[in-house]
């Protein structure tokens, strides 16, 4: 039961922490607030927000193997496969926004200027429904820990 309250500690914490990391490029991402140091922390929190995503698999994939129930009953558990398919939409609309940081941090390095006001609102706009889509994967899991749905 430990190891249980444990890895369900661990992947709340890791859940938490990429929460509000996408939650500061939300706020930071804004062409009324950009300059070169909001470009370069939105690369640092954009960073803090990959590695936690990770921590949010795998210690999601540690709850499933090494947990009570049972990998046999996560994995035929239909809402297991929504969360994973969130979770994967959210890892594919953060690609665009990770490479757009990258890419307005080496334009700062090479001497050019901020980006373009266009460049941040698509940029915005992708990091909002990455945030959007986010809390859906909680409601999932709430459904999932009590067992409905199978």
């Amino acid at each position: 039961m430990t190891l249980e309250a444990l890895l369900a500690y661990a992947h709340i914490l890791a859940f938490l922490t990429m929460v509000v990391f996408l939650a500061s490029e939300a706020a930071l991402c804004r062409m009324e607030w950009l300059n070169e140091a909001v470009v370069r922390r939105l690369g640092r929190l954009d960073l803090i927000y990959g590695v936690s995503a990770a921590a949010v698999l795998l210690t999601g994939l540690a709850r499933i193997y090494f947990g009570v129930k049972g990998s046999g009953w996560y994995w035929s558990h239909p809402l297991l496969h929504l969360k994973l398919t969130l979770f994967v939409v959210i890892g594919g609309l953060s690609i665009q926004p990770t490479r757009s940081f990258i890419r307005w941090r080496r334009t700062l390095d090479a001497g050019g200027g901020l980006p373009s006001p266009e460049a941040v609102r698509r940029t915005r706009r992708l990091v909002m429904w990455q945030a959007h889509l986010l809390p859906l994967i909680p409601l999932a899991a709430v459904f999932l820990a009590r067992g409905l749905g199978t």
